[in-house]
């Protein structure tokens, strides 16, 4: 793994909002700490309580919240195959999440202008995590719990104890994006650039 200064950035614990100023887009990072699984049924649940005024299943302050459903566990696992949703589905709800205190996400793929709004003005961090490697990934998981949603099946909450979790800083909280900076770096090296 590299970055553009040839270092991995090794993060443990919370990730405030001290730490997310830290990052910039397209640096390299182990994570180890705890992460919350949620797709697109519980982010449209977690909306439902909010639009009611109950509370989350969760604490969302400082919260990370992988997009991704875990495949049930081999023999000897904690986990199965946990490999990345693509974000842009979790985009109607990433912005009131990341309101309440959300910090980082991970997922893959390009974000909306709206949820890059909201990571701006609440100092939040999107993740890419590398589809494909789903069976890499559930190496980082090192326990895993049910927190709520049993029967949303794999798609339910759960809140992953990582270790070393790989991971690139897709979009950082200035709003600098992988997406848009790497597309320009290729064309401007080739000769396509202003």
């Amino acid at each position: 793994m590299s970055c553009p200064n040839e270092t991995v950035k090794r993060i443990s614990g919370t990730i405030d909002a001290e730490t997310a100023r830290s990052l910039r887009a397209g640096d390299q990072v182990l994570y180890t700490g705890k992460v919350y699984t949620a797709r697109d049924a519980a982010h449209a649940r977690l909306i439902e309580l909010m639009d009611r005024g109950e509370e989350l299943p969760f604490d969302i302050r400082d919260a990370i919240i992988y997009y991704a459903g875990p495949a049930p566990a081999k023999p000897g696992m904690v986990m199965g195959s946990v490999g990345p949703t693509t974000a842009y589905r979790m985009d109607p709800y990433a912005p009131r999440l990341l309101d309440a205190g959300q910090r980082a996400m991970i997922g893959k793929g390009a974000r909306g202008q709206a949820v890059i709004d909201a990571m701006k003005r609440n100092d939040a961090v999107y993740f890419a995590a590398v589809g494909g490697i789903a069976a890499l990934m559930a190496q980082s998981v090192k326990d895993v719990q049910l927190v709520c949603y049993e029967d949303l099946g794999t798609e339910a909450i759960r809140l992953l104890t990582v270790e070393d979790m790989p991971l690139t800083v897709a979009i950082d909280c200035q709003g600098n994006s992988i997406y848009d900076l790497g597309p320009a770096a290729y064309l401007a090296q080739a000769g396509f650039g202003e």
